[in-house]
Protein backbone atom coordinates (compact mmCIF):
# COMPACT_ATOMS: atom_id res chain seq x y z
CA UNK A 1 0.00 0.00 0.00
CA UNK A 2 1.34 3.61 -0.84
CA UNK A 3 1.63 5.73 2.23
CA UNK A 4 2.57 9.35 2.44
CA UNK A 5 4.42 11.43 4.30
CA UNK A 6 4.28 15.19 4.42
CA UNK A 7 7.84 16.93 4.87
CA UNK A 8 8.67 19.79 7.16
CA UNK A 9 12.06 21.50 7.01
CA UNK A 10 14.47 22.79 9.58
CA UNK A 11 15.04 19.79 11.89
CA UNK A 12 17.23 20.25 14.44
CA UNK A 13 20.79 18.24 15.49
CA UNK A 14 19.64 14.50 17.43
CA UNK A 15 21.42 13.62 20.56
CA UNK A 16 23.02 10.25 19.33
CA UNK A 17 24.15 10.09 23.30
CA UNK A 18 20.51 9.93 24.76
CA UNK A 19 18.20 8.86 21.53
CA UNK A 20 16.40 12.35 22.05
CA UNK A 21 15.76 15.49 19.99
CA UNK A 22 15.61 19.04 21.66
CA UNK A 23 16.30 22.19 19.48
CA UNK A 24 15.50 25.69 19.68
CA UNK A 25 12.42 25.31 20.21
CA UNK A 26 10.39 22.93 22.06
CA UNK A 27 8.99 21.23 18.49
CA UNK A 28 9.57 17.31 18.96
CA UNK A 29 10.59 14.81 21.28
CA UNK A 30 12.53 11.48 19.42
CA UNK A 31 13.26 8.28 21.36
CA UNK A 32 15.32 5.68 19.44
CA UNK A 33 15.03 2.34 20.73
CA UNK A 34 17.40 -0.16 22.59
CA UNK A 35 20.34 -1.21 20.27
CA UNK A 36 18.98 1.13 17.32
CA UNK A 37 20.76 -0.42 14.10
CA UNK A 38 20.68 2.59 11.15
CA UNK A 39 20.67 0.14 8.62
CA UNK A 40 17.27 -1.53 9.88
CA UNK A 41 13.98 0.37 9.12
CA UNK A 42 11.99 0.89 12.39
CA UNK A 43 7.99 1.08 12.61
CA UNK A 44 7.33 4.75 13.89
CA UNK A 45 4.81 5.12 16.67
CA UNK A 46 3.59 9.02 16.47
CA UNK A 47 2.40 9.95 20.13
CA UNK A 48 -0.26 12.66 20.71
CA UNK A 49 -0.20 13.62 25.01
CA UNK A 50 -3.79 14.48 26.48
CA UNK A 51 -3.69 18.06 25.95
CA UNK A 52 -6.26 18.08 29.03
CA UNK A 53 -3.97 16.20 31.24
CA UNK A 54 -4.31 18.76 34.06
CA UNK A 55 -0.85 19.84 34.60
CA UNK A 56 0.74 15.80 34.22
CA UNK A 57 3.38 15.26 32.35
CA UNK A 58 3.55 12.99 29.10
CA UNK A 59 6.93 10.90 30.09
CA UNK A 60 7.57 9.19 26.48
CA UNK A 61 10.45 7.14 27.49
CA UNK A 62 8.35 5.66 30.68
CA UNK A 63 5.41 4.97 28.04
CA UNK A 64 7.91 3.66 25.40
CA UNK A 65 9.37 1.02 28.22
CA UNK A 66 5.99 -0.34 28.68
CA UNK A 67 5.34 -0.54 25.38
CA UNK A 68 8.66 -1.92 23.77
CA UNK A 69 12.08 -0.18 23.84
CA UNK A 70 13.19 -2.29 20.97
CA UNK A 71 10.84 -2.61 17.99
CA UNK A 72 10.02 0.88 17.37
CA UNK A 73 11.64 4.57 16.73
CA UNK A 74 8.94 7.03 18.77
CA UNK A 75 8.53 10.37 18.16
CA UNK A 76 6.30 13.29 20.53
CA UNK A 77 5.03 16.19 18.81
CA UNK A 78 5.17 19.16 21.17
CA UNK A 79 2.62 21.19 19.31
CA UNK A 80 1.66 23.37 22.27
CA UNK A 81 -2.30 24.05 21.00
CA UNK A 82 -4.92 21.76 20.31
CA UNK A 83 -5.43 23.18 17.48
CA UNK A 84 -1.87 22.66 15.87
CA UNK A 85 -1.83 18.87 16.60
CA UNK A 86 -2.15 17.51 12.65
CA UNK A 87 0.61 20.14 11.80
CA UNK A 88 2.64 18.57 15.13
CA UNK A 89 1.98 15.12 13.11
CA UNK A 90 3.56 16.14 10.14
CA UNK A 91 6.47 17.75 11.33
CA UNK A 92 7.44 15.35 13.38
CA UNK A 93 6.89 12.48 10.94
CA UNK A 94 9.47 14.13 8.76
CA UNK A 95 11.58 14.56 11.55
CA UNK A 96 11.85 11.22 12.34
CA UNK A 97 12.17 9.90 8.68
CA UNK A 98 15.17 12.42 7.98
CA UNK A 99 16.75 11.91 11.41
CA UNK A 100 16.68 7.76 11.84
CA UNK A 101 15.84 4.86 9.43
CA UNK A 102 12.01 4.50 9.91
CA UNK A 103 10.50 2.18 7.05
CA UNK A 104 7.64 4.52 5.91
CA UNK A 105 4.72 2.30 5.34
CA UNK A 106 5.17 1.40 9.06
CA UNK A 107 3.87 5.05 10.70
CA UNK A 108 1.18 4.64 13.80
CA UNK A 109 -0.45 7.46 14.90
CA UNK A 110 -1.57 6.79 19.00
CA UNK A 111 -3.25 9.70 21.39
CA UNK A 112 -4.43 9.26 25.10
CA UNK A 113 -7.87 10.29 25.94
CA UNK A 114 -8.72 13.63 23.81
CA UNK A 115 -5.47 13.12 21.85
CA UNK A 116 -7.39 9.58 21.00
CA UNK A 117 -10.44 11.29 19.37
CA UNK A 118 -7.97 13.28 17.48
CA UNK A 119 -6.07 10.68 16.38
CA UNK A 120 -9.03 8.73 15.32
CA UNK A 121 -9.72 12.40 13.06
CA UNK A 122 -6.39 12.79 11.88
CA UNK A 123 -6.20 8.89 10.79
CA UNK A 124 -9.36 9.42 8.84
CA UNK A 125 -8.79 12.43 7.01
CA UNK A 126 -5.13 11.07 5.98
CA UNK A 127 -5.63 7.54 5.76
CA UNK A 128 -3.03 6.83 3.19
CA UNK A 129 -0.43 8.69 5.67
CA UNK A 130 -0.54 5.94 8.57
CA UNK A 131 -0.45 1.71 9.04
CA UNK A 132 -2.59 2.24 12.06
CA UNK A 133 -4.20 4.52 14.39
CA UNK A 134 -4.60 3.52 18.25
CA UNK A 135 -6.77 5.49 20.54
CA UNK A 136 -6.07 4.88 24.58
CA UNK A 137 -9.30 6.21 26.22
CA UNK A 138 -10.96 8.74 23.63
CA UNK A 139 -13.84 7.74 21.62
CA UNK A 140 -14.33 8.11 17.75
CA UNK A 141 -15.64 11.08 16.83
CA UNK A 142 -19.05 10.05 16.04
CA UNK A 143 -21.32 12.24 13.84
CA UNK A 144 -18.47 14.41 13.02
CA UNK A 145 -18.44 12.64 9.03
CA UNK A 146 -15.14 10.89 9.63
CA UNK A 147 -15.71 8.59 7.25
CA UNK A 148 -15.68 11.13 4.30
CA UNK A 149 -13.17 9.38 2.68
CA UNK A 150 -14.06 6.02 3.12
CA UNK A 151 -12.77 3.85 0.36
CA UNK A 152 -9.33 4.69 1.93
CA UNK A 153 -10.20 4.35 5.16
CA UNK A 154 -11.36 1.03 5.12
CA UNK A 155 -7.95 -0.18 4.47
CA UNK A 156 -6.62 1.84 7.96
CA UNK A 157 -6.47 -0.58 11.10
CA UNK A 158 -8.06 1.17 13.86
CA UNK A 159 -7.33 0.22 17.64
CA UNK A 160 -9.68 1.70 20.68
CA UNK A 161 -8.91 0.97 24.70
CA UNK A 162 -10.94 2.16 27.15
CA UNK A 163 -12.52 1.32 30.31
CA UNK A 164 -16.62 0.50 30.13
CA UNK A 165 -17.07 3.51 32.70
CA UNK A 166 -16.35 6.33 32.53
CA UNK A 167 -13.52 7.18 34.83
CA UNK A 168 -10.67 9.33 34.51
CA UNK A 169 -12.03 10.59 31.27
CA UNK A 170 -10.89 7.04 29.43
CA UNK A 171 -13.86 5.35 30.02
CA UNK A 172 -16.68 5.54 27.37
CA UNK A 173 -20.64 4.68 27.88
CA UNK A 174 -22.29 1.43 26.50
CA UNK A 175 -24.08 3.91 24.20
CA UNK A 176 -21.02 5.22 22.90
CA UNK A 177 -19.57 1.45 22.55
CA UNK A 178 -22.29 0.17 20.37
CA UNK A 179 -22.87 3.09 18.16
CA UNK A 180 -19.33 2.90 17.46
CA UNK A 181 -19.11 -0.82 16.40
CA UNK A 182 -22.03 -0.29 14.60
CA UNK A 183 -20.55 2.31 12.56
CA UNK A 184 -17.74 0.42 11.63
CA UNK A 185 -19.94 -2.74 10.90
CA UNK A 186 -22.15 -0.95 8.42
CA UNK A 187 -18.91 1.17 6.61
CA UNK A 188 -16.97 -2.23 6.77
CA UNK A 189 -13.65 -0.23 8.04
CA UNK A 190 -11.38 -2.20 10.26
CA UNK A 191 -11.93 -1.39 14.61
CA UNK A 192 -10.27 -3.35 17.31
CA UNK A 193 -11.92 -2.78 20.79
CA UNK A 194 -10.40 -3.50 23.75
CA UNK A 195 -12.70 -2.76 26.62
CA UNK A 196 -11.03 -2.76 30.40
CA UNK A 197 -12.02 -3.01 33.99
CA UNK A 198 -10.65 0.76 35.38
CA UNK A 199 -7.70 0.69 34.21
CA UNK A 200 -5.25 3.98 33.45
CA UNK A 201 -4.94 4.79 29.71
CA UNK A 202 -0.88 4.10 30.12
CA UNK A 203 -1.12 1.29 32.30
CA UNK A 204 0.99 -1.96 31.60
CA UNK A 205 -1.65 -3.90 30.89
CA UNK A 206 -3.03 -1.62 27.91
CA UNK A 207 0.53 -0.73 26.44
CA UNK A 208 1.55 -4.39 26.45
CA UNK A 209 -1.75 -4.55 24.27
CA UNK A 210 -0.85 -1.98 22.18
CA UNK A 211 2.34 -3.72 21.18
CA UNK A 212 1.11 -6.56 20.31
CA UNK A 213 -1.41 -4.97 18.08
CA UNK A 214 1.17 -3.28 16.28
CA UNK A 215 3.21 -6.46 15.81
CA UNK A 216 0.34 -8.49 14.57
CA UNK A 217 -0.25 -5.75 11.97
CA UNK A 218 3.16 -6.02 11.11
CA UNK A 219 3.46 -9.69 10.89
CA UNK A 220 0.23 -10.38 9.63
CA UNK A 221 -1.14 -12.06 12.63
CA UNK A 222 -3.97 -11.48 14.98
CA UNK A 223 -4.09 -12.31 19.17
CA UNK A 224 -6.51 -9.57 20.03
CA UNK A 225 -10.04 -10.65 20.63
CA UNK A 226 -12.62 -8.01 18.75
CA UNK A 227 -13.97 -6.56 20.72
CA UNK A 228 -13.07 -8.13 23.99
CA UNK A 229 -13.10 -7.42 27.99
CA UNK A 230 -10.27 -7.48 30.29
CA UNK A 231 -11.37 -7.95 33.73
Amino acid sequence: MNRRVLARPDVPRRDRGRGWTGGDAPHDLLLLPQGYESGYRYPLIVWLADPRANGRRFDLGRVMTRVSLRNYVAVQPLSGQAADAERGVWRAIDRAVREVNVHPERIYLVGERAAGTEAFRIGCRQPRAFAGVVSLGGGFPLGEAAFAGLGDVRSLPMLLCCSRTPSRGSGLDDASIDRTLRLFHAAGASLAMRIYAGKRPLSRSILGDVNRWIMDDICGTSTLPIPSINR
